[in-house]
């Protein structure tokens, strides 16, 4: 993710697209830079080229032995990850994982402790916050993806920073609820940010 392919419109929609556009004549292809109607360009033409070319290599090299090692590995490192956090994080779905599962904040509650807390604690412990809040249909919820490319002493690591950020939901809120705390910028106003965009083409 996120998710990438091409962009269908109806006909009526084309002249509407944003440019530069790639247009199909006799003698082959030309790039349309201007037109009347477009909404005009988007802040990167290529978008994310760049990263579906670096997937397709990946694949390319794995080949389809590589590619099927390296799914059960995402499925062992996840479960075995799950597995390591049950104790302090139950999952919200039992039984078995793919290659992520989610757990909830929601019992962290009391202690006025929410998933997005969790996710910005983690970063004093030098990890990634993992996805917040989706997916939309559990409440306050972490959904946590295990790469097939870590080893065990990294899922340890992250599993160790877990428990102690579990520690100190029941002893030390506070901490949690004001993380990160090793960043020259603790937490954003998006109430603000959202309110008050400041978008352009730079």
């Amino acid at each position: 993710g996120p998710g990438a392919g091409p962009v269908g419109v109806v006909e009526k929609l084309t002249p509407f697209l944003p440019t530069p556009v790639i247009v199909h004549e006799d003698l082959g292809y030309r790039l349309v830079t201007q037109h009347p109607h477009a909404i005009g360009r988007l802040h990167s033409f290529y978008g994310n080229f760049g990263i579906l070319v670096r997937a397709y290599a990946y694949i390319r090299r794995l080949g389809a032995d590589g590619l099927s090692a390296i799914s059960r590995n995402t499925i062992l490192n996840a479960n075995y990850l799950k597995k390591q956090l049950e104790g302090d994080y139950p999952a919200v779905y039992s039984g078995r994982c793919m290659h992520e599962f989610v757990i909830s904040a929601k019992a962290f509650h009391a202690q006025g402790v929410h998933a997005w807390d969790i996710g910005k604690r983690l970063m004093d412990y030098g990890f990634y916050p993992p996805t917040i809040n989706f997916p939309h249909i559990v409440e306050d919820c972490l959904m946590i993806e295990a790469p097939e490319s870590e080893p065990r002493e990294t899922l340890d690591a992250f599993a160790d920073a877990m428990r102690q950020i579990r520690r100190e939901i029941a002893k030390e809120p506070e901490v949690v609820k004001t993380a990160p705390h090793t960043r020259p910028v603790s937490r954003m106003d998006e109430v603000k940010a959202a309110k008050s965009l400041n978008v352009r083409y730079g």
